[in-house]
């Protein structure tokens, strides 16, 4: 436990803190909700950019649109959790972030594997996965568990 002291009192670590898991659940749900909006926005010009292609090479272009919603979703998870916010878009609206808890930064691979292993579980066990949030310590998910990481809200 990492508790230092500070004028008489104990002062914890962030992820020790009660108060940085309160909410949590909540946030992750309508920033999952508010991410994938943005990638389905994020998708638009890029099916039309496949669109043309497919034009241009007689239709074999069009084969893109099978991984689009994937690769599109990927460079976003890449490009924002992978960040130094360590958020995606709709994670900062929300105000939550993910966090190691050897404190070491997310860097974009960890954030993809978070992802996928997300999804996943949710292939596998059926959304069934996040039960595992009513039972585990600081409301960790499976795949949080799996990764050593956790999710807390910036405001504390």
């Amino acid at each position: 436990m990492n508790t230092r002291v500070l004028d008489g009192e104990i002062i914890t670590t962030r992820f020790e803190d009660a108060r940085a898991y309160r909410g949590v659940r909540t946030r992750r749900v309508f920033a999952f909700i508010l991410d994938y909006f943005i990638v389905a926005l994020l998708t638009i010009p890029f099916a039309i950019l496949i669109a043309l292609l497919g034009l241009l090479t007689f239709g074999l272009g069009w084969a893109l649109f099978s991984i689009l919603v994937p690769a599109v979703a990927i460079l976003y998870i890449w490009n924002t959790l992978g960040s130094h916010d360590q958020a995606t878009t709709g994670m900062k609206i929300m105000g939550i972030r993910l966090d190691r808890l050897d404190g070491t930064r997310i860097d974009g691979l960890t954030a993809v594997v978070h992802s996928v292993l997300f999804w996943a579980a949710n292939v596998i066990l059926t959304p069934l996965v996040l039960l595992v949030t009513l039972f585990s310590d600081r409301k960790r998910t499976l795949h949080d568990l799996l990764l050593g990481t956790v999710v807390t809200r910036t405001d504390i």
